[in-house]
């Protein structure tokens, strides 16, 4: 039932997925309301509701362009859900900037492996990258996928390896220069964002410590999965693959690194799980198997989001 409505891209299952973005998305801001009804404020807020819904639809347009989805609406409802087990995410404006940002380098990353405008592609991601981390400097790590879609694609061609480094200082002197011409706060506070805090005590309730542990366990089944059902997947989509698992382990990394931790880091995580538990969903099975991993899915997100709001 639930997995026959959005097994099809059809304009029904996206009204779906974005009525329950504006939902949640509202709902957590009504309840967290700062009493702020400026013009400014509320631009802010719809600016956010933006990103994420372009979040969303980048990532979608990432697994049909590349053949890891056969036209279906998951990927998507699975992001939506992931937002839901850490519903704070609604409000962290630079995360949701940050992560944005990535989405639009692992677009660029994914595609590396058609061959054409390939240096093209590295130094958009590269730029992509460096932006983000203007963000959230931790995000930085995500030029570490770079260099290993160039080793799995175009290592040969030496000047590839040396456009992320350009792009990283191009991005630098520009960000530096305005810093210093504006005359703003902007480099010390991203100085203060580059130390490594390996403390997992942030915790404000048990919602949050529970939220954390059902999606770390959920991320870790559907990984392993993927890796034991690799062999039987298309060679041709064995990169790809691994370029997103690279993907849920640098995300891992940044949450564990930062400072300032909270549940939110981890939404560098939402688009590529979403994408390997798309691929998983999508393999030949029992219906009932399908049916009972996304009614969990969407029990257990409905549960974290109105457990901690």
């Amino acid at each position: 039932m639930i997995t026959s409505l959005f097994r099809k891209s059809t304009p029904l299952n996206y009204s779906v997925v974005i009525l329950g973005v504006l939902f949640f998305f509202f709902v957590y801001q009504i309840k967290h309301a700062t009493g702020q009804n400026s013009l400014w404020a509320i631009t802010v807020k719809m600016s956010l509701l933006a990103v994420i819904l372009a979040s969303l639809f980048i990532v979608n347009f990432v697994v049909k362009k590349n053949g890891m989805s056969k036209d279906s609406a998951y990927t998507v409802l699975f992001y939506l859900l992931f937002m839901l087990f850490f519903p704070s995410v609604f409000n962290n404006t630079a995360l949701l900037i940050s992560n944005f940002f990535i989405i639009l380098a692992m677009r660029r990353i994914v595609s590396l492996h058609s061959l054409k405008s390939s240096k093209e592609k590295i130094f958009d991601a590269s730029i992509w990258v460096c932006i983000a981390a203007l963000f959230h400097f931790w995000s930085i790590l995500y030029l570490v996928l770079i260099f290993i879609a160039v080793l799995f694609h175009v290592a040969r061609d030496y000047r590839n390896w040396f456009l992320p480094i350009i792009a990283f200082f191009a991005v630098a002197v520009i960000f530096m220069a305005s810093a210093l011409y504006f005359k703003t706060d902007w480099i010390s506070r991203l100085l203060a964002q580059s130390v490594i805090d390996l403390r997992i005590d942030y915790f404000t309730s048990h919602f949050q410590n529970l939220a954390l542990s059902v999606y770390a366990t959920i991320a870790v089944f559907f990984v392993i999965l993927l890796l034991l059902s690799m062999s039987n997947r298309p060679l041709i989509l064995h990169p790809t693959y691994k370029k997103i698992l690279s993907m849920i382990i640098i995300g891992i990394a940044v949450f564990a690194i930062s400072p300032n931790k909270s549940n939110d880091l981890l939404i560098y995580t939402f688009a590529p799980l979403s994408m390997v538990i798309t691929t998983h969903i999508e393999t030949p099975q029992a219906q009932w198997k399908k049916e009972v991993v996304l009614a969990f899915l969407i029990l257990a997100g409905l549960f974290a989001f109105f457990a901690q709001l």
